[in-house]
């Protein structure tokens, strides 16, 4: 089977990188023969992850893809286990420096980080797609799991606030997420296209799974791409939501929702993805909603959703897999 994740963020990330430890056990782990033996349904599945553009910008003469860089990090096991972004062991010199300078650091970038946005900016000015410049730099690092930018277009997300219209950085690292959110909108969206690989990787999944990002800035600029939609809806889907107990974990997501006029609440999550969910993951704290969310026929799970470790991702993983599974059986 062919597993489809779309992420974007922490929170996004650390799942893949859950399902990348049951999907690809050899590669995480030393205790190979229990692992193979407690997934032996998932030992020929494929992964693909599709990742979030839309938080993409210039910065410093260099490009940044924050998303893709956090899911790409996470699953080499290289991402900074306090913060989930950026890299472990990270050094700051250059950033200092650019300080001592006058130059803007509000956006930081560690001195090993800054080799990966380098790598890129110079493979984009020499006509390569951002699609084969993660390919490479996956193979490089060691990720098993394939990762794909949802489009090689730029498609930069735009934040509508009582500050007035912002770019998503400006608004999320600049400001802090202080400003209050009026609207979502994505630049470009109208010639934006998915890339074949995308495309290609949607079609012939078996399962396309929303990992625990946030819905309206990770996953809305995944699916308003092209007939991306579309494609995800005719396959069967699960979601795994990034609010626990009204809060999110990391992020705007609950500000978000308030200020767009929505509960901060797993229903709220569950009805922005109804047009194309199947199945749906919340945690205990949430058990409340589950009714609520059944009568949007959507299937529920309630479990522990927090992922304090990396043995919280696999478990969580395989949990929602194991789920997902019996509910495709159920459909036939």
């Amino acid at each position: 089977m062919n597993i489809v994740a779309l992420a974007g963020g922490v929170g996004g990330a650390k799942f893949a990188d859950g399902l990348a430890q049951i999907i690809y056990p050899r590669i995480h782990t030393n205790n190979h023969e229990s692992i193979r033996e407690d997934s032996w349904r998932l030992m020929d599945h494929s992964l693909t992850v599709v990742v979030n553009v839309g938080d993409d910008f210039d910065h410093l003469g260099l490009r940044i893809c924050p998303d893709l860089d956090t899911v790409v990090y996470t699953l080499a096991g290289l991402a900074n286990p306090e913060t989930g972004w950026g890299l472990a062991g990270e050094t700051w010199h250059a950033m200092d420096m650019l300080d001592r300078c006058g130059g803007e650091t509000w956006f930081r970038l560690g001195d090993r980080d800054l080799g990966m946005h380098l790598f890129r900016t110079a493979a984009l000015k020499q006509g390569k797609r951002l699609t084969d410049i993660v390919a490479e730099a996956c193979a490089r690092l060691g990720v098993t799991a394939r990762v794909l930018p949802a489009t090689d277009s730029a498609l930069p997300t735009l934040v509508e606030t009582d500050q007035g219209t912002l770019a998503f950085q400006e608004y999320f690292v600049h400001r802090h997420c202080e400003p209050a959110v009026k609207g979502i909108r994505f630049e470009g969206v109208e010639s934006a296209r998915p890339t074949d690989d995308v495309i290609a990787a949607i079609d012939r999944a078996d399962l396309v799974v929303v990992c625990p990002s946030n819905p309206f800035v990770s996953v809305d600029p995944i699916v308003a791409i092209g007939d991306v939609r579309e494609r995800v809806a005719a396959k069967p889907v699960a979601a795994v939501s990034p609010i626990i107990g009204g809060q999110a974990v990391k992020g705007p997501a609950a500000k978000m929702l308030r200020e767009l006029g929505y509960p901060s609440s797993s229903v709220s999550v569950a009805r922005h993805y109804a047009d194309f969910l199947d199945m749906f993951v919340i945690d205990t704290l949430d058990a409340d909603q589950r009714l609520e969310i059944e009568r949007l026929e959507i299937r529920v799970l309630v479990t522990d959703t927090l992922m304090k470790s990396v043995d919280d991702r696999a478990r969580l993983a395989r949990e929602v897999l194991d789920f997902a599974f019996e509910g495709m059986k159920a459909e036939g």
